[in-house]
């Protein structure tokens, strides 16, 4: 079987992959997902559903999540551009509660972040048209459908003027969450 490396992160269940790439004079191949190495790593992922986002730069999406029982676990990877990409720990019996973690993701890069339910997920887009696909094992559900301020967590975006959505801003701030995680 051909491979990635998985590459686990400080905070549980988080991981980098950095999967298969071939190179040649026809161009680039990868290898974002392979179901027999999910499973021999010791995880599942029943693939439900597939989206891409594609933004402008300054754009700043977040921080979402799905609250249980439609909580999910994403994969995501930037297709073309990049990104600054950012998790928060919502679960409270974790010791990173309240911690975020980023990430470089980007085309270039190729790398994979696997997110495990109870993250609070966001991005920052770096270069306009940049194109982020989410891989998600539940499908989305308007009534589980939230999210954290931005601007509340303890991450500096290093952006004067993001670009945000009235819906991100309407958010609460992680102070004011009471997770369920």
């Amino acid at each position: 079987m051909i491979r990635g490396k998985w590459l686990p992160q400080p905070f549980a269940g988080v991981y980098l992959l950095d999967p298969f790439h071939h190179s040649d004079d026809r161009g680039e191949f990868v290898k974002t997902f392979h179901a027999g190495q999910v499973n021999e790593f010791g995880r599942s992922f029943e693939f439900r559903e597939e989206f891409y986002s594609i933004s402008h730069k300054n754009v700043l999406r977040g921080m979402h999540f799905q609250l249980p029982p439609h909580q999910h676990q994403k994969i995501v990877y930037c297709l073309t551009g990049s990104i600054l990409d950012v998790l928060v720990d919502l679960r409270q019996s974790e010791p990173t509660y309240g911690k975020s973690l980023r990430f470089e993701l980007s085309a270039a890069n190729r790398l994979v972040l696997w997110i495990p339910p109870g993250m609070a997920h966001g991005f920052l887009s770096r270069e306009d048209k940049t194109c982020v696909i989410y891989k998600t094992d539940h499908e989305y559900a308007l009534e589980s459908d939230s999210g954290i301020r931005w601007d509340s967590i303890d991450f500096s975006w290093k952006v004067d003027s993001p670009i945000v959505s009235a819906r991100d801003r309407s958010f609460l701030k992680l102070t004011d969450f009471e997770s369920p995680f």
